[in-house]
């Protein structure tokens, strides 16, 4: 069965999970709500064998209501109360039993046991059993999910201790959210300034692309040589530093610390040493990463689509996390009833469908992945588009969707199989990581250490997963291969352009983290100077933490989207220099700015007595002849 197959029919089990739950009353119970019997309020119930008060006509009585709505079992995470169904919910606290009884007969909503009459709620000795705790704290006017729930949520102190902990002065809390409440305009201001930031870095970083790479270099090259002349610096003075006056113990030390400040000394120099041999090997690739940086603009010029790309991906993760953690819910309250210790009802799944739940994490993970990597694919192919259409004239009206048409047709199974590649990594990683959680304290050094190595090898193996799936993306876009063929001519062709793809990821990576830093700063300057003149509150921290994140988080998606197009151009670079060689029935497809790069590369290596194009290596040509 293919990659594509097994999609689907993941998506069907996931359609069998929620229609399962739905089908076994789960979708009612959760919605309607259903009280300690059995019983779902609102309808008409079906009597359950040896169990009393099931089967009860709750047609009337649409609310469920919990005698004892603050005691809560955190470590099931639910109430222990007695639930039932009632027919309204008490708006106001009522103190005593006469109030309840009042509350009764006035709105005919019994809020004692069904085998208590109103008119025994304040003579019977079951009562205080029997009946709700003193006082009856107040339900919200719009019942949640049909549960009646208490106006003031202090009562959950167990469950919210450390924030009714920290707001029990009544000031910190308050004064942070008057600042928010005060700023929402400015925040949302702020925000939109933000995406507005995005958007137009995206179109002007091919022209200041060659200035970040200098500031990196100048970086660079003041940083390692100010670092290894301090620690030569320090070395001589503590060598040259009087001994006779100090005492054996602090000679002792005093040579640790010498032979220590010689050791990083010489290492900070080797370092510096090849740090510069390597940026004197790469620093031709640097002109690359600038001169894809700047047709990557250009791309964005031609595909303005390209720059809603994160809207559209974020929108269908909101929808599916939505749908999960519906039928998550619904799971929650499926299965066949069964009475507990206390006489109760309880729904359980008993057999193999006890662990759907387990299926249907892996499902929030592979489906999770698989609308990234739908991403990852559309931009690929329409940036491939743009690459390889000599006039740009002739370009499709909307290369964006006419990738997601090639996409929803011919390479679901390419997407589905590379997101579940990265799922297989992910889940042993997140699993370890849980199990790191619950040991923190109690595993020793060793088992800690070999943890730790274990979660950081997983998490090196997914990001190198992924570069590589983007790639055979690509290589699926240019070639219409499959997932496996075009992973393996992408690796190959990544591998022999080794040291041009180490060089666009550490330059371009560096220049598309300047460019979030630049957006954060803009947006947290100007957020400083608009919430200094606001003078309605006192604390404007929040508000600032807020906006800062928010930037940061749309400077990330976007310039996500803009780093994904740089790869793909590179990809195409590769290939059509390896492909083509400029001769006539072999031109180049490249833009002119790549042209130049590559007559100023020829030029270079006729100087130095060399010949070839580019790296004066031939490479075996990734594209396949039809």
């Amino acid at each position: 069965m293919s990659l594509e197959e097994s999609g689907e029919g993941e998506r069907g089990n996931r359609g069998f999970i929620c229609g399962f739950s739905i089908a076994t009353g789960a979708a009612a119970r959760l919605v309607s709500g259903y009280d300690s019997y059995g019983n779902i309020c609102g309808q008409k119930n079906t009597k359950l064998e040896a169990i009393p008060n099931s089967g009860m006509d709750h047609t009337q009585r649409k609310y469920v209501f919990f005698l004892d709505p603050c005691n809560l079992d955190l470590i099931n995470r639910k109430i222990k109360s007695v639930a039932l169904c009632v027919a309204a919910c008490p708006r106001q606290e009522l103190k005593t039993l006469s109030d309840v009884q009042k509350f009764a007969e006035m709105n005919g909503s019994a809020l004692c046991s069904y085998n208590l009459k109103p008119s025994e709620y304040t003579t019977s000795s079951k009562s205080s059993v029997l009946c709700p705790k003193l006082p009856v704290p107040a339900s919200a006017p719009i019942p949640f999910f049909h549960r009646c729930a208490p106006v003031n949520i202090s009562c959950y102190a167990k469950f919210a201790e450390a924030l009714i902990t920290f707001v029990s002065d009544n000031s910190v809390l308050h004064r942070l959210i008057s600042g928010v409440m005060t700023s929402k305009e400015i925040i949302l201001g702020l925000c939109l300034l933000s995406l507005v930031l995005s958007m137009i870095l995206m179109v002007i970083i091919r022209y200041i692309s060659r200035v970040l790479v200098w500031i990196l270099t100048i970086l660079v090259i003041l940083g390692s040589l100010g670092g290894t002349g301090v620690l030569w610096w320090l070395y001589a003075k503590q060598r040259r530093s009087p001994k006779e006056t100090i005492t054996p113990e602090q000679l002792q030390i005093a040579e640790d610390n010498l032979r220590a400040l010689l050791i990083y000394a010489i290492s900070a120099t080797v370092f510096t040493v090849i740090l510069f041999l390597i940026m004197l090997v790469m620093r031709k690739r640097v002109a690359l990463t600038i001169a894809l940086f700047h047709v990557a603009g250009k791309v964005f010029i031609h595909l303005p689509l390209l720059v809603f790309q994160p809207f559209w991906t974020f929108f269908a993760l909101v929808l599916f996390w939505a749908y999960w953690i519906m039928t998550l819910l619904f799971l929650g309250t499926t299965g066949s009833p069964v009475q507990n210790e206390q006489g109760f009802v309880e729904f359980k799944i008993s057999g193999p469908l006890q662990y759907m739940w387990w299926y249907h994490v892996v499902g929030l993970i592979w489906i999770s992945e698989f609308i990234l990597a739908c991403q990852q694919m559309t931009v690929a192919g329409a940036v491939v588009t743009y690459y390889f259409t000599r006039d740009k004239r002739n370009l499709p009206f909307t290369p964006i969707l006419a990738s997601v048409n090639r996409l929803i047709r011919y390479h679901l199974g390419t997407v589905a199989k590379g997101s579940f590649i990265i799922t297989l990594v992910k889940i042993p990683r997140m699993i370890l990581m849980y199990i790191h959680s619950q040991l923190k304290g109690k595993e020793n050094a060793c088992a800690r250490c070999v943890l730790k190595s274990c979660i950081c090898c997983l998490w090196c193996l997914e990001k190198c997963l992924n570069y590589l799936n983007q790639n055979a993306y690509t290589a699926t876009a240019i070639n219409s291969t499959n997932f496996c063929t075009s992973a393996k001519d992408a690796f190959v062709i990544l591998v022999e352009n080794a040291l041009r793809v180490a060089t666009i990821n550490t330059v371009g990576d560096f220049m598309l983290f300047l460019g979030k830093v630049l957006i954060v700063c803009s947006t947290g300057l100007a957020g400083i100077m608009l919430l200094n003149y606001q003078q309605d509150y006192t604390v404007w921290v929040l508000p600032l933490i807020i906006v800062c994140l928010f930037a940061f988080l749309v400077a990330h998606c976007f310039l996500s989207i803009y780093e994904m197009v740089v790869d793909v151009l590179f990809l195409c670079f590769a290939i059509d220099t390896k492909y083509n060689d400029g001769s006539p029935g072999r031109e180049f497809y490249m833009d002119k700015v790549l042209m130049e790069f590559v007559e100023n590369s020829r030029k270079a290596m006729k100087e130095a007595g060399k010949g070839g194009v580019a790296d004066a290596r031939e490479l075996k040509p990734m594209l396949k002849k039809r």
